[in-house]
């Protein structure tokens, strides 16, 4: 029987817990958590731990925090003495160096948040929501030198249903990693596990989001602009101007209501609120004018009274 071998776990983010609690349950000796520094947060400028740490300060894990791994010699030092048979990678947040890829039998092995090929980098997630994808999934793969490009070991597909947000379908995709992570560290010790290469024309990718992606454009489809409102959340949402201030969209609906062809126009009915788009309309349902709090769009068509084709943007 293969037991559970010597492993290193380096993560930062809440999508990373599952997976590291998983191979503890399993019985993976988990030698050292690799974190990224903690970091002032709030007004009061207090240092925030990252939910990987949390987790393995709970798990009474041994951790590290290097302010950088690639020309790191004590951390490599660190790494080459505790001779991993795997580095799990999940939202570690940093470049994995050459010298780290080389080191453990098994490899680098990384829980990533899409169906790959699709939405290579940094945001999956929020991308393949605001694609207006229906699936998407987890990939298991072995890392590589290149951006997300490394051999697939395991795959796992999920729904994305309508209602979903970046932030109610991030669990969902952690919940599904973790075990199979587990299944396929073992499967490769086991040599039941046969990587398999990216079609690499099939590929597209998924940067790190910028504050401008939140911005609206209504010469864009209500479909699409709404997919990318339900992708970008928590950050950097979607927002567009009224009477020359910001005013964030917090939820809205896709109607068939023709509006006047001009993008951005406003139109009301009673307690609704519409703004035209490219090819139909959204209704907006809750909306939070700058500076303050967020409110429905009764509220806001009462306090705010917008006239006949008044325009957002």
């Amino acid at each position: 029987m293969n037991l559970p071998f010597h492993l290193v776990f380096c993560g930062t983010p809440r999508f990373a817990v599952p997976t590291l609690e998983a191979l503890v349950r399993a019985g993976f000796p988990v030698d050292l958590v690799v974190t990224q520094p903690d970091k002032p947060k709030g007004r009061g400028m207090e240092m925030s731990l990252s939910p990987v740490k949390q987790s393995a300060l709970t798990l009474n894990l041994p951790l590290a925090q290097p302010e950088k791994i690639k020309n790191n010699e004590e951390f490599r030092t660190q790494l080459e003495a505790l001779r991993p048979e795997a580095i799990v990678v999940v939202g570690y947040g940093r470049i994995i160096p050459q010298w780290m890829i080389d080191l453990p039998p098994l490899g680098n092995i990384n829980l990533h948040a899409s169906l790959l090929p699709k939405y290579r980098g940094a945001a999956p997630i929020q991308w393949a929501i605001a694609c207006g994808e229906t699936v998407t999934g987890v990939t298991i793969m072995r890392i590589d030198a290149g951006l997300d490009t490394g051999d697939i070991l395991q795959q796992s597909e999920i729904k994305i249903n309508p209602e979903d947000t970046a932030e109610t379908l991030a669990p969902k995709l952690a919940a599904i990693g973790d075990d199979l992570m587990v299944e396929t560290l073992l499967g490769l010790k086991n040599g039941t596990i046969h990587p398999k290469a990216q079609d690499h024309g099939l590929a597209s990718l998924a940067p790190i989001l910028r504050k401008e992606d939140g911005h609206i454009d209504f010469k864009r489809s209500a479909a699409e602009i709404h997919n990318r409102l339900r992708g970008f959340q928590p950050w950097p949402g979607a927002f567009t101007q009224f009477r020359g201030k910001q005013l964030v969209l917090c939820s809205t609906k896709i109607t068939d209501r023709s509006l006047p062809p001009s993008p951005g126009s406003l139109f009301v009915e009673g307690t609704q609120l519409f703004a035209a788009c490219r090819d139909s309309s959204l209704e907006l349902l809750e909306l939070q004018p700058e500076g303050k709090k967020r409110m429905p769009a009764r509220d806001f068509i009462n306090g705010y009274r917008p006239q006949p084709n008044e325009r957002l943007g």
